[in-house]
């Protein structure tokens, strides 16, 4: 039997906001990656790891990704391409979180950059709306290691059955579960919302 969390942890990109470097990814290497290739690209990809963690500039990122994939882009021609993949939170996104926050805590964890992590501050305007963030590249953790679960649960000072997140990206969901989180698998905001009407929590 699933426990009523008291605090809802939510990825942003791909869950909150509309984040596709996906297709866009898929078009700027003429097909040479598959759908799942470009997935695994942001996941497993050393560069993004370092930008993840806070590690490198998104500039000295957009280099490297532009190499790696003999993309003929300059590294600020790939970097407004980066930029450009942030579309913004779904509509009804903040609503949807504003009514949540009378029934829970609710956090947000994230594997970002200073690029997009003042995109979602400054013009999505969705950050303020969270008791907690989570930010990886302020935090130098990242999904999926164990460490930055711990954290949070330690930040949230909850036990971890009281935790439930919402990512879309499997590696994710599986090691918070793997810490004892209830998680779920969510790809948007209307996986999203049907998830938490299943739960009773919406």
């Amino acid at each position: 039997m699933i426990k009523k969390p008291s605090v809802l942890v939510f990825d942003l990109g791909g869950v909150l906001v509309d984040w596709n470097g996906i297709d866009p990814l898929i078009r700027l290497s003429d097909g040479r990656l598959s759908r799942e290739e470009a997935r695994l690209f942001w996941m497993n990809f050393h560069w993004t790891e370092q930008l993840d963690l806070g590690l490198c500039s998104p500039l000295e990122f957009s280099a490297a990704m532009a190499d790696e994939l003999q993309l003929k882009l300059s590294a600020e021609e790939m970097q407004a391409q980066l930029r450009s993949w942030n579309h913004g939170a779904f509509p009804g996104a903040r609503a949807m979180l504003e009514t949540l926050s009378g029934r829970f805590k609710i956090a947000a964890l994230s594997n970002t950059n200073s690029l997009h992590w003042r995109q979602i501050s400054e013009e999505f305007h969705l950050l303020d709306v969270f008791d907690q963030t989570f930010a990886s590249f302020q935090l130098r953790l990242r999904k999926p290691e164990p460490a930055i679960y711990r954290h949070v649960q330690n930040a949230l000072a909850v036990p971890a059955a009281e935790i439930a997140f919402f990512d879309d990206n499997i590696e994710c969901v599986e090691a918070a579960r793997a810490e004892g989180w209830q998680a779920f698998h969510t790809v948007g905001l209307d996986k999203l919302r049907a998830t938490l009407r299943e739960q009773g929590w919406l």
